[in-house]
């Protein structure tokens, strides 16, 4: 099993966050999933990647060539692919997955969260989107999310498309037992 991790190219501000990236990557490891992320070596990417690797697992890192000249790739990975821009990075990303997971991050890690979600729903995949949920971190936007649901902007099958876990035993169990809703858009 391959999972997508997106999260921030920081370590925010609460040391959580960092731990919960080790165990999470220490997980990944020990239950043979293989890490596809955005191949940065810094914050929580850099973090994760590093403790599946510490554990003996599987790393696989897809970066746009101008991070990787801005010495951002991390260069200890079990595959690292450039590829030409942020796009390309998204779709082959998206293309090695089964499932993704979003762990805290800045904006870049919630474009790539609406837009995979954005995918399933449309039915260009259906994989499992996953709100890896630490210390509440997601609450505030989980309102937001529900909103569209009670406000008409988008259906309930849609809006539980969304799945949201706190630790990594319930990160697999929601993977195991994803089913895309059979309604599209």
């Amino acid at each position: 099993m391959k999972i997508t991790v997106f999260c921030g190219a920081s370590y925010g501000h609460n040391p959580v966050h960092r731990e919960a990236a080790v165990e999470l990557g220490q997980f990944f490891a020990q239950q043979d999933i293989e890490l596809v992320f955005g191949g940065g070596h810094v914050g929580l990417m850099g973090t994760i990647a590093d403790a599946v690797l510490e554990a003996g697992g599987r790393v696989h890192g897809v970066i746009p060539e101008y991070l990787q000249s801005r010495e951002l790739a991390h260069d200890g990975l079990t595959v690292l692919e450039v590829v030409p821009d942020m796009h390309a990075r998204k779709a082959r990303m998206a293309e090695l997955a089964d499932a993704f997971v979003a762990l805290p991050g800045g904006i870049g890690t919630l474009e790539e969260l609406f837009e995979v979600w954005t995918w399933g729903q449309l039915g260009h995949h259906a994989k499992p989107v996953i709100l890896y949920n630490v210390n509440g971190f997601y609450d505030r936007m989980l309102d937001f999310v529900h909103s569209l649901d009670t406000e008409g902007f988008i259906k309930p099958a849609h809006t539980a498309m969304l799945q949201v876990v706190d630790n990594p035993e319930a990160l697999l169990l929601a993977v195991q037992q994803y089913q895309a809703p059979a309604d599209k858009w």
